[in-house]
């Protein structure tokens, strides 16, 4: 029987301090290069002009340590927590609060989160709570990763659960039909994650999962890596362009997560990421 390994609440804190900071000052290097990327392949002259503005954005945020976007987004941490870990201290999400609450703070972010959402709608003033995410794993190790997830592409979500006999045809269309209607509300050029199967509220997580991988990686499965592809070449052949001006540049990366699902189920979920993609991670 391997030994439990004590975790100290306090070591997540500071591990979510630094976290919701860095994100939101430094775009991940791989988003940088996907964004470039897009430049060299945009047709439109509007459109190679909206995304240097973006390239020179993230160099002034990265070299100032400004915000990248004034949307700081809300907190979503997704933690692996090894089996063998004993978090001490603390409540997990005791300690991720308080990580964010401090981040948010110490680094100048904007607080974007209410308390009740129906009726006084009055701000936390830190940005708490966070949404957090927990999945008990092997061994002895705690992995956090954190995404400023901004309210404008979050609100172009979409979900819904198709008929299997609408196949992937049908997943298909309804991935195209989201990223049509977000239009210059998700700001493009972002990710669409997609996530298909699993049930009801499992289905939308998987969509927010996908947005995590490392910008453009593909599936590793080969059918699923395909049908990305195929994705990411009919989003960008709508022609609504960077910040939706135009152009062959809608999306930098379609990522797809399957897992398995009812027999008399197809859920599907689609959740945007766009150019702001912030995200990083921490192993304790």
């Amino acid at each position: 029987m391997a030994p439990v390994r004590e975790v100290d609440a306090a070591e997540i804190t500071e591990a979510v301090r630094a976290l919701v900071a860095e994100i939101n000052y430094r775009v991940p290097p791989e988003m940088v290069a996907a964004v470039r990327r897009a430049r060299e392949r945009e047709r439109s002259a509007l459109g190679r002009q909206v995304l240097d503005l973006l390239l020179r954005n993230q160099e002034l945020a990265a070299e100032g340590i400004y915000p990248y976007c004034q949307d700081t987004g809300s907190t979503v941490v997704f933690v692996d927590l090894g089996q063998d870990v004993h978090v001490v201290g603390a409540g997990l999400q005791e300690a991720v609060d308080e990580g964010v609450r401090r981040g948010t703070r110490e680094a100048y972010l904007r607080s974007s989160i209410v308390a009740d959402p129906l009726f006084a709608r009055r701000n936390t003033g830190d940005n708490t709570p966070a949404f957090l995410h927990v999945r008990i794993v092997p061994g002895d190790r705690v992995r956090i990763q954190v995404d400023a997830k901004g309210g404008g592409s979050e609100n172009k979500s979409r979900h819904a659960m198709l008929r299997p006999a609408d196949g992937v045809e049908g997943v298909k269309a309804f991935v195209l039909k989201a990223v049509a209607e977000a239009g210059p509300d998700a700001c493009p050029p972002g990710i669409v994650g997609v996530g298909v199967g699993g049930n009801f509220e499992v289905v939308a997580e998987l969509a927010k999962r996908a947005l995590l991988r490392d910008v453009g990686a593909p599936n590793p499965d080969p059918e699923v890596a395909r049908l990305e592809a195929e994705l990411l070449e009919r989003c960008n052949a709508l022609g609504i362009g960077p910040q939706s001006l135009g152009g062959t540049q809608t999306v930098l990366a379609v990522h797809v997560e399957t897992m398995p699902t009812h027999i008399a189920s197809l859920p599907v979920a689609v959740n945007i990421e766009c150019h702001a993609h912030r995200t990083g991670t921490r192993v304790i």
